[in-house]
């Protein structure tokens, strides 16, 4: 499948909270990772199908909310692409450590979706 959803993301308000709910309720792997100064990514593994993570909600005075990302082959042009068929960039092409860029975009019906490029060598 072209364009395949490659990850999920809850940023929560609650975040010890939804660790222990999920873990409890889906038997996910939880695993800690440093992601810089004062900031911690749990990686969730799933064992099969599309993984992800939870961290902090970034965005204050918003619900907890998950997130899908969706590869794409160049983050930029396809941010761009997006925006110029009536979609608003909410968060721009961002660097994530050695791992690849992401986007947050906004489509005209107001349903938030994440774009992914996986860095290669």
């Amino acid at each position: 499948m072209a364009n395949p959803f490659v990850h999920v993301e809850l940023s929560s308000n609650d975040l010890p909270a939804a660790k222990s709910f999920y873990a409890s309720l889906f038997d996910w792997k939880l695993e800690e990772m440093p992601m810089g100064p004062g900031m911690t990514y749990t990686t969730i593994d799933v064992g099969q199908g599309t993984g992800g993570g939870m961290m902090t909600n970034p965005v204050p005075g918003t619900p907890s909310f998950w997130l899908a990302y969706v590869e794409v082959a160049d983050i930029h042009a396809a941010t761009k692409k997006a925006e110029t068929l009536g979609g608003k960039v909410m968060q721009p092409v961002t660097p994530v450590a050695e791992m690849g860029w992401f986007s947050v975009i906004v489509d005209p019906s107001g349903a938030a979706l994440g774009l992914w490029q996986t860095k290669t060598a």
